[in-house]
């Protein structure tokens, strides 16, 4: 049946109006890393950064916008946000969410242009690679706040990027997304500086005593071992060696009444 005729119900699928366009649009964040100039060993400093792309032509040309692309007819959205961190990163898969839908009329001067946020967490290196081999004045990583507060940014990616940062927080807080941002075997230290970085004001004095005994986060993580058992230890950040771990594949079932 063509979209001339009339479905079954006797509706003719023409007289409803359609958006002109429905773009995935996807916060890429990553943590960078600088060591510190230090005559003792201490943890690199870390940011979090999000990958912005600067617009050529109208609307909003010369504006910085989150990379994204349409939605083609025989794709998911989903399918569309993959497709698009895949052309601009070179990443196939990793780790990929849905944020949330965009449609406040008028947000896009093209037409009726219905937005879908998804955020990615991608490994800095695939960043700063997709950044140098393009344009310097093309594709920049940003801070947060230099993204929020400092730059011109494109229709409503402004909200877009305050939401993505609430959620990734959120996630921070109560998940093991951390794990995205750290290697396979961590120390302690490590994983409290990238909460810490994701997460400005989080402050747990006994945060070591707590995520290894609290009972309602036992399972979470897991000291690593040699094949004789024994403890594989760390100097890399400290003077002193200190035990590495790794998440396991537990996720408590945590609630607000427990």
């Amino acid at each position: 049946m063509s979209n001339e005729q009339e479905n079954e119900n006797g509706d003719n699928p023409k007289k409803y109006r359609t958006p002109d366009g429905i773009p995935a649009d996807i916060v890429m964040f990553t943590l960078t890393k600088q060591e510190r100039r230090s005559s003792t060993k201490s943890l690199p400093l870390f940011e979090l950064k999000v990958m912005l792309v600067r617009r050529r032509s109208w609307p909003f040309a010369g504006a910085f916008a989150l990379p994204g692309g349409f939605c083609q007819e025989n794709e998911s959205l989903f399918e569309t946000a993959s497709r698009e961190l895949k052309e601009e990163t070179g990443v196939d898969g990793g780790h990929l969410e849905y944020l949330g839908v965009y449609s406040t009329p008028g947000r896009d001067p093209r037409g009726w242009i219905i937005s879908h946020a998804f955020y990615a967490l991608v490994e800095e290196a695939v960043l700063e690679k997709r950044k140098a081999a393009d344009d310097a004045q093309a594709v920049g990583l940003f801070t947060v706040e230099e993204a929020l507060e400092e730059l011109e940014l494109a229709f409503d990616h402004r909200e877009i990027i305050k939401d993505a940062y609430r959620r990734i927080q959120q996630q921070m807080l109560q998940t093991t997304i951390a794990k995205q941002f750290l290697p396979p075997h961590f120390t302690l230290s490590e994983l409290y500086q990238v909460i810490q970085t994701v997460v400005p004001d989080f402050e747990e004095l006994n945060f070591i005593r707590k995520i290894t005994s609290t009972r309602s986060r036992q399972g979470i993580l897991e000291e690593v071992r040699d094949e004789t058992g024994k403890p594989l230890l760390s100097n890399q950040y400290s003077q002193r060696p200190a035990q590495l771990y790794r998440f396991t594949d537990f996720t408590p079932q945590l609630s607000i009444y427990t």
